[in-house]
């Protein structure tokens, strides 16, 4: 399994969906040659786990965890032609990830967007602490880790996370319906 997800202190709860596994890892530290290569040469079977903070454009990145914004797309549309010959076998959890494999034919489970800081919350007018969302997005990724450790079909998982949603508080009403299998 290839997981690329750059550091970032507000999505180190994605850890979570790879922590104690045999993986290959990419971090902020590679390039755009060579996260291309690095896909480029990925088994068609092998699956590919996209995490961390994006938009419709791609997964963002930058140079160091101190740095307050991003830099650049660690995955893009440059990357998209690589990553397309993964069929569905594809997992991306960032802001809008659904978006951004919509617009590059990508097939498997992508996350719309996910409330991961307070300011997020705000902005999109659903009331919760920072603890709050903490709290709830530990709790659903550790399901979301339970789903794929058990091999749940991709196409399966928006609907099983939908089931597994028994706090409804506004965050995870929010959240967990932001799951979809493309």
């Amino acid at each position: 399994m290839l997981i690329i997800h750059p550091k970032d202190k507000t999505t180190k709860v994605l850890s979570r969906l790879y922590e104690g596994l045999d993986i290959r890892f990419v971090d902020q530290s590679k390039n755009n040659t060579e996260v291309k290569h690095i896909l480029n040469h990925t088994s068609q079977v092998e699956r590919i786990i996209l995490l961390g903070h994006g938009s419709d454009r791609g997964l963002f990145s930058k140079e160091n965890d101190e740095m307050k914004e991003f830099n650049r797309l660690i995955i893009s549309h440059q990357h998209a032609f690589f990553l397309r010959k993964h069929g569905g076998n594809i997992i991306g959890i960032w802001c809008h990830a659904e978006k951004f494999a919509r617009e590059e034919g990508l097939h498997g489970l992508f996350s719309g967007m996910i409330i991961s800081e307070k300011e997020e919350a705000d902005e999109y007018n659903v009331s919760a602490t920072q603890e709050e969302i903490d709290e709830a997005n530990e709790i659903m990724f550790s399901r979301l880790r339970r789903l794929l450790d058990t091999d749940t079909p991709l196409h399966e998982i928006p609907e099983q996370l939908k089931e597994m949603n028994d706090k409804h508080s506004p965050i995870t009403d929010f959240n967990y319906e932001r799951f979809f299998f493309l």
